[in-house]
């Protein structure tokens, strides 16, 4: 037997690939400790230069209490040595998700005591349905280090799906890294018709769907998300920026006017978003137009990176925006964001919702919008919204 931990840095596709390595240690006959450890297990991210730094940082901690740590992930995928000079017990798993959790049971070795009965110590299930992109855009090293989008079959998914609620999850979340991009051709399959049939799970109390590019919020999906009654009214659709020049540079598929029409389709609906900040093409009425458009579209959360050049992109060479004006522009949006995010919270105040409840004293409610509120963790719980906080709906349960 062999003790471990599992970290992740990044999205939630992070998230569900270092569960699902986490699954197989224990259903191999391992056992999870929080301390020192025989094995370790961190799952990287490389979205931003800084992201890397911490995924170094740690491995690094990791090497110092565990006798074996394997870096898995975006950041192991990278071209190059990223995390050259790391202690020797630091192994570099360069490989696809969907294999990586395989290799790292083989090499820590199975016990030959399976368990079947292995779930998520979560309230919800992260599930993912796809990986990879085939889209290019300038900025992103995604495509690199997770390859051509791909899709997992519909009957995997929906077993899997099943299998969550059986365990006890409450609430399920389809991702993928381009998940719109979903297709299973063969069982005639599309994201429209797989939130359809995951809906339909029997004990299913919830259904949210991860971030989803614009170029896939189709009157389809909607109508398929409006029409299943478990389905949360939240999509994440990132922006990254309100000009279209800038928009052109990233190399991205839509235009300002674009996007404007698509999120409009999706009317009372929480909408939340990603934002660059700081791209080399990004002049003062550049950021303003975003300020702006983040506005227009009634975006709540807005999640912020500051521009970072990325290895084997074609914008690697450029970073033409001083740190200190990405520094003083990201600070304005997270404030526009925490000014858009309590006027939808300030709505709510005398209304009712359901909230799941995944923390002590905090939850979510059905589009996603944090409440806070005493209630048993695990449980749906219907509340009343009586304020609002700087972290979310205050609320009471009724």
């Amino acid at each position: 037997m062999a003790t471990f931990t599992v970290g992740f840095l990044g999205c939630k596709v992070s998230q569900t690939d270092v569960q699902e390595i986490r699954q197989r240690l224990v259903a191999d006959g391992h056992v999870e400790e929080q301390d020192s450890v025989d094995v370790a297990v961190i799952n990287t991210c490389c979205v931003t230069h800084e992201a890397v730094r911490k995924s170094r940082q740690a491995a690094r901690r990791a090497a110092r209490r565990a006798q074996r740590v394997y870096v898995t992930g975006c950041a192991a995928n990278l071209p190059g040595d990223a995390f050259a000079g790391l202690p020797a017990n630091v192994t570099v798993v360069r490989l696809p998700g969907e294999r990586t959790p395989e290799f790292v049971a083989r090499d820590v070795g199975p016990l030959g005591c399976v368990r079947a009965d292995v779930g998520l110590d979560r309230i919800r299930a992260f599930v993912k349905v796809q990986d990879g992109c085939s889209f290019s855009c300038a900025f992103c090293v995604i495509p690199q280090v997770r390859g051509a989008s791909r899709s997992r079959s519909a009957e995997a998914v929906l077993a899997e799906v099943r299998r969550r609620v059986e365990h006890g999850h409450r609430e399920v979340v389809l991702t993928g890294i381009n998940l719109g991009c979903y297709r299973d051709r063969a069982a005639g399959f599309d994201l429209p018709r797989l939130v359809r049939e995951v809906g339909a799970t029997p004990g299913l109390d919830r259904l949210r769907l991860s971030s989803l590019e614009v170029n896939h919020l189709s009157e389809g999906l909607l109508e398929a998300m409006r029409e299943t009654p478990v389905v949360s009214p939240h999509l994440h659709v990132p922006l990254q920026s309100g000009d279209d020049r800038v928009l052109e540079a990233m190399g991205r598929r839509y235009t300002v006017s674009t996007y404007l029409r698509r999120v409009a389709r999706a009317e009372g609906f929480n909408l939340t978003t990603d934002v660059i900040v700081g791209f080399p093409a990004e002049g003062d009425a550049a950021f303003e137009r975003t300020l702006s458009v983040v506005e227009q579209a009634n975006l709540t959360k807005v999640h912020v990176f500051p521009y970072s050049p990325r290895p084997g992109t074609r914008t690697a060479g450029a970073d033409t925006i001083p740190p200190a004006l990405k520094k003083e522009r990201s600070a304005r949006l997270r404030a526009l964001s925490a000014e858009s995010s309590r006027r939808w919270w300030r709505a709510k105040v005398g209304a009712e919702d359901i909230v799941l409840v995944d923390r002590p004293g905090r939850g979510y409610g059905d589009d996603y919008t944090p409440w806070l509120v005493n209630a048993p963790v695990g449980e749906f719980v219907r509340a009343v919204a009586v304020d609002v906080s700087e972290e979310g709906v205050v609320g009471a349960a009724v």
